[in-house]
């Protein structure tokens, strides 16, 4: 368990996006607690999903180390919040195409970004659904409630088919986008992310051990999300994506770190893992690394998600102390050195890095 002084910043960290919750005493109040749009998750409408993916699984964290349900049911209510802002139009008046009451994520959710349009616009991004997926298996656990880990599936299913490229013939898919709009229709960015068809891959199995394991349903061609779990698996072992890459991008290095350590059963991941680690050498070094730059050159989110991503690893001592630096670091300066929109998501992965907590897998193995 963290030190009281840890928690005590992690706390402090979350409460400069989700308002004043340490108040709260019951589950009862926890229920009726609105979580604020300013500061908020820096999103439209105060919500936006990267920020309260890490936001979710961080309050499982806490309803862990605390022995408290107020921070379950924190992370319940906040899901509820992102389910009724992200899955509805940016107006707020229906739900995204294809959703319905009985099946709310079945048009995916809105990445919320501010504008409507233009270069940096609303829509969707497939690794933040992916992380979002993460979130509600996390809360599944934790509150050993399988509904959680049945909308996973849902939103799994619902997306896949948008960011799939397909070969010809009906064939498997020849590639990934990074991006659609908003009602899934339209591709926005036709590039593919480096680590997609990876974490789709994880994510996917992920909810599929948690369906067998909590009496979740089966698909009628066998195990649950099978065909999605194929057609990502095809995907990553074509164009040389299982190639161990050595990413000198903090935060790619960080989640790649923490994506792979989902699977530790297969060979390819442990190869990334030792990759990933040779390049944290480089990137976490004081004298030469990323971290060596001013910091008016550094961008905290980036460089926490390296930190969080190594703490889910065996990554050895000197790499886990160079990653406490940075955090203690961010958390003395992060507010005098990074700009009012990046505070929410930078503060929620400083509390995640600090406590990584149910960001590692095995974390709720006994709940």
């Amino acid at each position: 368990m963290a030190s009281t002084q840890t928690l005590t910043h992690f706390v402090e960290a979350m409460k400069m996006v989700y308002g004043p919750f340490d108040h709260l005493t019951t589950p009862e109040a926890a229920t009726h607690f609105t979580f604020p749009s300013n500061p908020g998750a820096g999103g439209h409408r105060g919500r936006y999903l990267w920020t309260d993916a890490f936001g979710v699984v961080n309050f499982v964290t806490l309803s862990r180390e605390t022995s408290s349900d107020v921070y379950l049911t924190l992370a319940k209510r906040l899901v509820q919040t992102v389910h009724d802002t992200l899955g509805r139009t940016r107006d707020g008046t229906s739900r995204l195409p294809r959703a319905t009451d009985e099946e709310p994520l079945k048009g995916g959710l809105r990445i919320g970004k501010l504008a409507a349009t233009g270069p940096d616009a609303d829509g969707q991004y497939h690794h933040y659904l992916t992380l979002w997926m993460f979130a509600l298996n996390r809360l599944a656990l934790a509150a050993q409630d399988r509904r959680y880990n049945d909308l996973a599936v849902q939103l799994a299913r619902a997306v896949h088919p948008h960011f799939m490229v397909g070969g010809r013939s009906g064939g498997p898919p020849s590639r990934m986008v990074w991006k659609v709009s908003m009602d899934l229709d339209e591709v926005l960015v036709p590039s593919e992310g480096a680590l997609d068809a990876v974490t789709g891959y994880v994510i996917c199995r992920l909810l599929q051990r948690t369906a067998a394991r909590m009496g979740g349903e089966r698909s009628q061609d066998g195990d649950l999300l099978s065909a999605e779990i194929h057609d990502y698996k095809h995907l990553m072992e074509h164009g040389g994506r299982l190639r161990p890459r050595a990413s000198r991008d903090p935060l790619d290095l960080g989640m790649g770190l923490w994506t792979c350590h989902l699977v530790p059963d297969e060979p390819w991941a442990a190869a990334m893992v030792e990759a990933g680690l040779e390049s944290a050498r480089f990137v976490m070094d004081e004298t030469r690394g990323v971290v060596a730059r001013d910091p008016s050159r550094r961008l905290a989110f980036r460089e926490l998600g390296a930190c969080m991503g190594l703490k889910c690893v065996d990554s050895g001592d000197e790499l886990k102390g160079r990653a406490d630096g940075v955090v203690n670091f961010w958390r003395r300066y992060l507010d005098e050195t990074t700009d009012e929109d990046l505070r929410p998501i930078s503060k929620v992965m400083l509390a995640a890095a600090m406590i990584p907590g149910a960001w590692k897998d095995d974390y709720l193995a006994d709940g």
